[in-house]
């Protein structure tokens, strides 16, 4: 019986197999183990998917399709702040060219926070010194979500702090009825050593958490040193977080020079300000976040998404934060339709709506698509400016880097091939990376960046041209890498 079998099967071989049948027999007649044959690693990336990528980057070097998106965000539409008439136009817009190169485009509803900016002045009325008749002019900006003074404004003496610990020993009893200056620095040499992302995270704090700490002592309004590299007198801006069960208060962003100048005049005797601060909080109202899919030729259900976010401040044009992010997201879809390429799963645009202030585009989305989350592969966002980039960010397990350094090895070309383990690769694709999915973004040359971020000169002009090209390149190759891994990311 056993010889009939193993002639029947010997019969059904290929020649190359009945070679390794035949040998594995010979050791079995003389007592020897058979050599097990070696099974092949699968490789990350098939042949033809590598090809694609270096087609991929050579591609987005010499194209300027992400130059002219940004162009028109920027200098044509402006300023998108969420509940804005261009924000809404901007959306319009987007939805509109991912249609034209052939995306599938729908329109996700997400309730925006709608706060407008108002009059913003100040200036110092008493102070050491000072000529008869005269003030001395305070350059400001409202932190988002700001509470309005009385439209008359409000009057009182100005009292400096360098952190918390010093406005708490100060006490309620020197607070109470004063203007509150937080004097904390954001540390420029930091930023110079390209860790200005580290710079940032230390100094906003007092952003969102400063008008919540001096209106529990009683102060009557809050204002801090501008968040960021930026001085020519440039206020910076961004979304403040009043606490709950605590006093509002209004609170803004004085100019480096102006932070200065109070702080240079406090020791000497009393420094009063005159404030006017008029925002106001509207209702919230729809907006959306713009989704366009390039579905996928095998895994149509699992979704890379490519990603920027749509809404800007308001005092410059959006450009670098982050006209840019949206615009090398699209020129991904724009690539891959233009050398009509296959991806294995489907490639996911996204313009998010409300990364500024109240993330509501990336929180609605983690809601609204949660019994999806198994199928999203992963979720790339470009949210740190247009400078020349370096490489990839990947909050994954350690052991995904194996997986990229083919892709590495591709973008070491244009000077793109680190690869950094990340935490918080972008804000609106945290609520899907704290869910597990794997997260990415381009490291980004930032020594720079914080001296326009949320400020007037945020606009089209800090743009190169060539590095934005190269941040395309990063993003298309990482996004088409991402669709066609021969493999699952470990999660």
């Amino acid at each position: 019986m056993i010889k009939i079998k193993i002639r029947t099967s010997f019969l059904h071989l290929s020649f190359g197999a009945a070679v390794i049948f035949m040998s594995a027999l010979s050791c079995f007649a003389q007592g020897e183990p058979p050599t097990p044959t070696p099974t092949p690693t699968p490789t990350p990336y098939s042949t033809q998917t590598l090809a694609e990528l270096m087609q991929l980057h050579q591609a987005a070097l010499k194209s300027d399709y992400a130059y002219r998106q940004v162009a028109h965000l920027s200098n044509n539409i402006g300023p998108r702040l969420t509940g804005s008439a261009q924000a809404q136009k901007a959306v319009d817009y987007v939805s509109a060219e991912l249609k034209a190169l052939g995306l599938e485009v729908q329109l996700e509803k997400v309730m925006v926070n709608h706060w407008v900016r108002g009059e913003e002045t100040a200036a110092l009325v008493e102070y050491p010194g000072m000529a008869e008749k005269t003030t001395q002019k305070i350059v400001l900006t409202a932190l988002g979500g700001s509470v309005a003074t009385p439209a008359e404004g409000v009057t009182a003496e100005v009292i400096v702090v360098r952190n918390f610990d010093e406005l708490e020993a100060l006490g309620r009893d020197k607070v109470a009825g004063k203007i509150v200056l937080f004097d904390y620095h954001f540390d420029k040499q930091m930023a110079a050593q390209s860790r200005a992302g580290e710079a940032y995270s230390q100094a906003v704090k007092y952003r969102a958490e400063a008008p919540s700490a001096a209106g529990k002592l009683g102060a009557i309004a809050a204002l801090i040193r501008s968040v960021g590299g930026a001085e020519y007198r440039l206020p910076h801006t961004g979304q403040t977080d009043y606490k709950k069960d605590l006093p509002k208060i209004p609170a803004g962003a004085v100019t480096a020079e102006d932070a200065d100048l109070i702080s240079a005049l406090a020791p000497q005797g009393p420094v009063r300000m005159h404030l006017v601060l008029t925002p106001q909080q509207l209702p919230d109202v729809v907006s959306y976040n713009v989704i366009g899919d390039i579905k996928g030729s095998e895994h149509p259900e699992q979704i890379v998404i490519v990603s920027g976010h749509l809404d800007s401040w308001d005092l410059g044009t959006g450009a670098i934060d982050d006209g840019a992010g949206v615009a090398v997201s699209m020129e991904a879809a724009s690539l891959i339709q233009q050398l009509h390429l296959k991806p294995k799963r489907t490639v996911r645009v996204i313009a998010w709506m409300n990364e500024e202030n109240g993330l509501a585009g990336g929180k609605t989305y983690a809601k609204d698509h949660e019994k999806e989350i198994a199928n999203h592969f992963a979720a790339m966002e470009t949210d740190g400016g247009a400078g020349h980039p370096l490489g990839i960010n990947y909050a994954t397990k350690p052991e995904a880097r194996s997986f990229f350094e083919p892709v590495a090895k591709i973008l070491t070309d244009s000077g793109a091939g680190i690869l950094n383990l990340a935490e918080h690769p972008g804000a609106d694709i945290s609520p899907l990376t704290k869910l597990g999915v794997p997260g990415f973004s381009p490291i980004q040359d930032n020594r720079t960046y914080f001296n326009y971020h949320h400020t007037a000169a945020d606009t089209l002009d800090k743009i190169v041209p060539r590095e934005l090209a190269e941040n395309a390149a990063v993003v298309a190759v990482t996004a088409y890498a991402l669709a066609n891994l021969e493999k699952p990311l470990p999660r």
